[in-house]
């Protein structure tokens, strides 16, 4: 993995743009390290807020994703908002496996690290998050019976993620 002398480091309340835009219409990429490995997911379901006084993200992932097994054993991820000019690479990273090829290299993105975080530097912004919580959604709780009709017949629920936003990148 190369250098990440591209990217500095933003004050978090200086992070441009709506957050219900970025994430869920622009989508991100959930990456993290395994090992020598980086896996990234593209995403669109999240979100950014405080909790436990910390600024933190709050993503999802399946048990059935490769970037699963990644997310288990990482201390730390980080959340990749890609360059207009490299949004095409969201559909390999939302519909192929690492398990399968180097989604990396299919999409065209390149691997950096920034003290520990994986990134790829064809990020308009990165945020580099520490894992704080993980913890599964269960069909018992969902108050919207409908919602697991909808989103989970094959009683896949995902796990979710809080991380504290320790750092924001951008070119």
């Amino acid at each position: 993995m190369k250098g990440a002398a591209i990217m500095q480091t933003i004050d978090l309340y200086d992070v441009p743009g709506n957050v219900f835009d970025r994430i869920g219409r622009q989508w991100m990429l959930i990456t993290a390290r395994k090992g020598g490995r980086v896996n990234a997911m593209t995403a669109s379901w999240g979100g950014l807020g405080e909790m436990w006084n910390r600024r933190a993200a709050f993503v999802f992932v399946r048990p059935q994703r490769y970037t699963y097994e990644f997310m288990e054993t990482a201390d730390t991820f980080s959340l990749c908002f890609l360059k207009d000019s490299h949004k095409g690479a969201h559909k390999i990273m939302g519909s192929q496996s690492g398990r399968d090829l180097d989604k990396n290299a299919a999409a065209g993105l390149t691997v950096l690290d920034h003290g520990g975080y994986p990134y790829f530097a064809e990020s308009e912004l990165v945020l580099c998050c520490e894992k704080l919580y993980r913890g599964d959604l269960r069909e018992d709780d969902f108050v919207d019976k409908g919602l697991v009709a909808q989103h989970y017949p094959g009683k896949d629920f995902h796990r979710m993620y809080i991380g504290g936003v320790c750092l924001a990148l951008r070119p």
